[in-house]
């Protein structure tokens, strides 16, 4: 595999498991030193151990991404260890469900704080690193309900939608000091979450049968999908958003007739 990443310094919040792990080992595959940040140090440690077996680079830092202070310590202290930082990763996310009717304020807020706010305090901490290094990438990962509504899941669809509006400022007011920050939205993914959240194989298999692809994607390839966007690759690529869901969401459902029925038409 070729070394896009080489000499690159790479920070990724909810780095320990899920596409934040797959996207750890991508990027540290093609060269780059990578931090990754979570709550739980030991999972952290594990993914590092795993990195530093397959003969890459990487370190962690615990933090809680919705603490404003903690995080802007945290990216502070990478930049002072490496003398610059050149992506974020703004991946680390919380789901928190109930209806609107049934859901309270703390479900509103936990939602906004550990998938919008943490997007927010990151990219502010890092910006001005990048702005004095001129040039860095950002990339912020959404979700599928940015574009298509799930019951239960107002605050999460709320808050990865602002995840798009705000990148989008963000690549305007970092353009003039090449730094380049794009949305990655991810479908119905494979990971410990996603499938822990299907309770039997029938609607795994009906769920899949609703993907054009007809499959679950998985974190290795939004993981390539995010380390293309980090590299010099996609130097010309900043306010975008790159939906990686199979199909699902170019897809009108209606009852339609089968392709082969219309030719005679």
């Amino acid at each position: 595999m070729s070394k896009r990443m080489e000499n690159m310094i790479a920070f990724i919040t909810g780095g320990s498991s899920g596409i934040g792990r797959a996207t750890a080992h991508r990027m540290a595959t093609e060269g780059a030193t990578v931090v990754i940040c979570s709550r739980t140090e030991a999972n952290l440690k594990k993914v590092v151990d795993e990195i530093h077996a397959a003969g890459g680079k990487a370190s962690y830092v615990v933090a809680d991404v919705t603490s404003e202070k903690n995080i802007t310590l945290a990216i502070e202290g990478v930049a002072e260890k490496f003398s610059r930082i050149d992506v974020l990763v703004n991946n680390a996310m919380t789901v928190a469900w109930g209806s609107i009717e049934e859901s309270d304020s703390q479900t509103w807020a936990a939602n906004i704080n550990g998938s919008l706010n943490s997007v927010y305090y990151g990219t502010k901490a890092v910006l001005p690193l990048m702005k004095r290094q001129r040039g860095g990438s950002i990339i912020n990962v959404s979700s599928i309900v940015a574009l298509l509504g799930a019951p239960g899941m107002s605050g999460y669809a709320a808050a990865k939608s602002g995840v798009v509006g705000f990148s989008r400022v963000a690549a305007l007011e970092g353009a003039q000091s090449n730094i380049r920050v794009n949305v990655v939205i991810p479908g119905a993914i494979a990971t410990p979450p996603t499938l822990a959240s299907v309770p039997d194989s029938e609607s795994l298999h009906r769920m899949e049968s609703e993907i054009p692809l007809k499959r679950l994607g998985s974190a290795e390839e939004i993981a390539a999908t995010i380390t293309f966007l980090a590299t010099r690759d996609a130097g010309y690529i900043t306010g975008s958003v790159i939906v990686a869901d199979g199909g699902k969401s170019c897809e009108l459902s209606v009852a339609t007739a089968p392709l082969e029925s219309l030719k005679n038409i």
